[in-house]
């Protein structure tokens, strides 16, 4: 699996390489995001482990495997990760988009929940 996860380091889709500069070297709100990292039995495109954050590209081919996805993301959920998926075009046509997206998710884990009402519909 290492092996592989090398190869797949070394072969990066365009829109791969493209994402991965601005997660790089803590560039994305301070954060170590590490790319093609084996977890458990799947290797998922990138993840920052101290958010729990996996975030999954997809090309065409997935149009037709989600059911696999889905299996696979909801074991990946059972490990405690949140997965963030996106389509390989939203990366290369709306990269500022994309990075909002991971930007509000990250966000929504990090705030606290708010403080219950005290019952007077305060």
């Amino acid at each position: 699996m290492l092996e592989n996860a090398k190869s797949l380091r070394t072969n990066q889709t365009e829109s791969e390489q493209r994402l991965w500069y601005h997660l790089r070297a803590h560039r994305f709100m301070g954060m170590k995001f590490k790319r093609q990292k084996p977890i458990g039995r799947y290797i998922v495109d990138f993840v920052c482990i101290e958010h729990r954050l996996i975030i999954e590209l997809d090309g065409g081919q997935h149009a037709d495997q989600t059911g696999y996805d889905q299996q696979r993301d909801a074991w990946l959920r059972k490990e405690g990760y949140r997965v963030l998926r996106f389509w390989n075009n939203d990366v290369m046509q709306n990269l500022d988009g994309v990075l909002e997206q991971i930007r509000l998710s990250v966000v929504s884990a990090l705030s606290p929940n708010p403080s219950p009402t005290s019952g007077r519909g305060e």
